[in-house]
């Protein structure tokens, strides 16, 4: 049984402590420790100081989600763990994480969520950002320690990355698994999760969860509270508070003086609430009064920001984008073999920044039968896709087919190989993959593999290629019209 260490990062001091921790802790080692730098700007460097085979990777800012997908799908072992970089593994943590993993592979679960403590406060009551962090040690799927099968997070789909903060990920995630029909466990491992520092604005900031909670309630439906173990929470009486307030200001007496006793009453209730659960100081009193006047319409506003943001968010959105090169990506020129020669498509540059920048993957599927009828060389042939690689690219994966068509492949579009091992080798299932291309090749492998597809005509196009294509799949004008499709099916 293999394993690999994700450790998902925005440079807390923290971080080194964690990968020291892992260093000297009993057990067998991981085949791989991935630390995910998701800070935008990678300066100044982390340290990494241990003597673990760690591999620095960076996901460019885009949040936890996509860090630690950055991170698992650089791997290919049969399981993957994901830790927090300001978590303290237990001493031998190592040892209790493959006893953790045999004992799930043995009940047939494909995940195992660690045991999280958080320490309160030596002889004073928690502050309220404290028990926040608290509450993570009776949070169900809580990702600051949790273990998943490869297998599981590429059926899936990874976390998905339009969550971009700590606060939901790790429960749709593993929400999704579950109504799968797979199982998560609880192993025996602990780590040990620190506190937050108080701020008097911390709590109001946390409210942008409740932009998180509308695209739940959108995945999931109105009960995905109870299905991941949470109470109704506090939004109706946010909401209540909030009208109240506006009814305050923007009617006459008596309807005023009703909706402003209201508003006094709610606000009251919830600040002497957040007081007597925490530490009983006048510095914290005022605290609470105050921030308890703000978080209900900043809760309220930023619920309705999420409403608005996912109305017609897909569950299972698009999560890759394969291209074939010729008449796509570059003008196409009969078996070109000088990367002088490459030239991209107008627009494509920059409708595959686009798709790079909302984070999608992006692999290129083409075939090359210049190889086999010796017009090209594979030499060559690398030579013309760095070439692309270098004006329009970086690109996750490059899928050739360098076969004649008489060679009898199941890799040579229209066949759908080269569609499902860029699903494979990017992480994915091919139904959450589309593919962009001008023939009714790329059509049939696409829609043979169980992908999307989208055909962009050219003057090569055959008029029936469009017509059955307009029946089965997509047509745009452009490749740029094309990603905007994209754009949406991945919303």
């Amino acid at each position: 049984m293999s394993f690999a260490i994700v450790i998902p990062t925005i440079g807390r001091a923290t971080l080194q402590r964690l990968l020291l921790a892992l260093e000297h802790s009993a057990g067998p080692a991981p085949d791989a420790v991935v630390v995910v730098d998701d800070r935008v700007e990678s300066d100044p460097p982390l340290l990494t100081t241990a003597t673990l085979p760690v591999k620095l990777l960076r996901s460019g800012g885009r949040g936890p989600a996509a860090a630690r997908n950055v991170g698992w799908r650089s791997c290919a072992t049969d399981w993957i763990c994901f830790l927090d970089d300001d978590v303290l593994p237990q001493t031998d943590w190592l040892t209790a994480l493959y006893r953790d993993l045999l004992d799930a592979e043995a009940a047939g679960a494909v995940g195992s969520q660690a045991v999280i403590e958080v320490p309160t406060p030596y002889g004073r009551r928690s502050t309220d950002d404290q028990r926040r962090t608290q509450r993570l040690a009776d949070a169900q799927w809580i990702t600051a320690d949790m273990a998943y099968r490869r297998g599981a997070l590429v059926a899936a789909g990874g976390f998905d990355e339009r969550f971009p903060r700590a606060y939901r990920e790790d429960s749709d995630l593993a929400l999704r698994i579950t109504l799968a029909g797979e199982s998560i466990v609880r192993g025996a491992r602990r780590s040990r999760h620190s506190l937050s520092h108080s701020s008097w604005t911390a709590s109001v900031r946390a409210q942008r969860g409740n932009r998180d909670d509308a695209l739940m309630r959108r995945k999931h439906g109105r009960g995905w509270r109870s299905a991941v173990g949470e109470g109704r929470g506090r939004l109706p009486l946010h909401a209540a508070t909030t009208i109240a307030a506006v009814l305050s200001l923007a009617t006459p007496p008596p309807v005023s003086w009703f909706a402003r006793a209201s508003w006094c009453a709610l606000t009251a209730d919830f600040a002497v609430r957040r007081f007597l659960a925490g530490r009983r100081t006048p510095v914290e009193a005022v605290k609470m009064l105050v921030t308890s006047m703000m978080i209900p319409p900043v809760a309220v506003a930023h619920r309705l920001r999420g409403e608005w943001e996912f109305r017609g968010a897909h569950r299972d959105p698009w999560l890759a984008v394969l291209l074939d090169r010729d008449d796509t990506i570059i003008k196409d020129v009969p078996y070109l073999n000088d990367p002088a020669g490459v030239q991209p498509v107008p627009g494509a540059a920059d409708a595959i920044a686009r798709l790079r920048q909302r984070g999608l993957l992006l692999a290129v599927v083409s075939n090359q039968s210049g190889v086999a009828r010796g017009l090209i060389t594979i030499d060559q042939l690398d030579t013309v896709n760095a070439r692309v690689n270098e004006l329009v690219g970086p690109f996750d994966s490059w899928q050739v087919c360098v076969h004649g068509e008489q060679d009898g492949c199941a890799c040579r579009k229209p066949e759908p190989g080269m569609v499902r091992a860029a699903a494979e080798v990017l992480g994915v299932e091919p139904h959450r993959c589309v593919l962009i291309g001008d023939t009714g090749g790329d059509v049939r492998a696409a829609l043979a593999a169980g992908a999307a597809a989208i055909l962009v005509p050219t003057q090569r196009t055959l008029p029936d290629e469009v017509t059955e294509a307009r029946a089965v799949a997509r047509v745009a004008a452009t490749v740029q019209d094309a990603v905007e499709l994209v754009l949406q099916g991945a919303r």
